[in-house]
């Protein structure tokens, strides 16, 4: 008897789409849905995880149609350096400000890559933190302060 063959990568992404999907839809089970006509706030949570289930179940019956790669060793580099970057973000945010805290989450958040150099994560970092002040604090016009009480002499 064949084994059968899969790819592995991406039934488990497909399980966790679903898995997720599902953790949302119980969770918006517990707000008021109202109608397609009158949303209730868990009406639109409810509708994207569905869709995230329905991705999910895609997935994993591609898997089923060829074999795929085996999956690689775990990036722990890549953990250990984009995981944080939010949470630093939102603790700094309040004293460093905008601008501050975005370029120091980004920059961290750039050598999860072996092929970051300081120069390119630099640019990069930069790049990032002045397309985010354009697009939130002046085209969008969003109320925050760019630099927080820390920044201050």
């Amino acid at each position: 008897m064949n084994n059968p063959s899969f790819d592995r990568a991406n039934l488990l992404c497909g399980l966790v789409f679903i898995g997720a999907g599902a953790f949302f839809a119980i969770q918006s089970l517990g707000l008021e849905l109202g109608t397609s006509f009158r949303m209730g706030p868990g009406y639109f949570p409810l509708v994207l995880a569905c869709l995230l289930i329905v991705l999910g179940g895609v997935i994993c019956l591609q898997s089923f149609r060829k074999e795929g790669e085996p999956i690689g060793s775990f990036s722990w580099r890549g953990m250990i350096f984009i995981l944080p970057a939010p949470v630093i973000f939102g603790l700094t945010v309040r004293g460093l400000g905008f601008v501050p805290s975005l370029f120091l989450c980004a920059f961290l958040a750039c050598f999860a890559s072996h092929k970051m150099t300081v120069p390119w994560a630099l640019v990069l970092s930069l790049s990032i933190t002045v397309f985010s002040v354009l697009v939130f604090s002046y085209a969008l016009g969003l109320p925050f302060e760019r630099f927080g009480p820390w920044t201050r002499f």
